[in-house]
């Protein structure tokens, strides 16, 4: 490997780690759901990310044959709120919240979406 290929690495990666933090730092839901006190728009089902993801406000609706995340064993208990990525990963109570795959926007607790990670946190 040449100098220059070396320096050119270095700057690429240098710019790649600052630019993640600062794109994490932006996305943190506690600062999306606390915005001067605003409270934050509900992402719509019919938005076309939500849609791709197979958001549904209420998870019990979800169509399992579609999402079979949804229809498998542990399906029944998925919702947002005992989601990793809803909240930043911190257990609730409150009716929605905000979800890191939807920035400036708001979930239902009892929602659902194909990307649904079980929060360790969340009984």
């Amino acid at each position: 490997m040449n100098q220059n290929s070396r320096r050119d690495f270095l700057k690429l990666s240098t710019l790649t780690v600052v630019g993640a933090a600062a794109l994490g730092r932006l996305m943190t839901p506690s600062m999306a759901h606390a915005q001067a006190g605003k409270k934050l728009p509900m992402v719509a089902e019919s938005e076309p990310q939500a849609k791709a993801l197979g958001y549904h406000v209420d998870a019990a609706k979800v169509d399992v044959k579609k999402w079979a995340k949804k229809g498998g064993a542990d399906g029944k208990t998925q919702n947002c709120g005992n989601c990793m990525l809803f909240n930043g990963g911190k257990v609730t109570t409150d009716k929605d919240g905000p979800c890191s795959l939807f920035p400036q926007k708001l979930v239902a607790t009892a929602g659902w979406c194909n990307s649904w990670v079980k929060n360790p946190a969340a009984k």
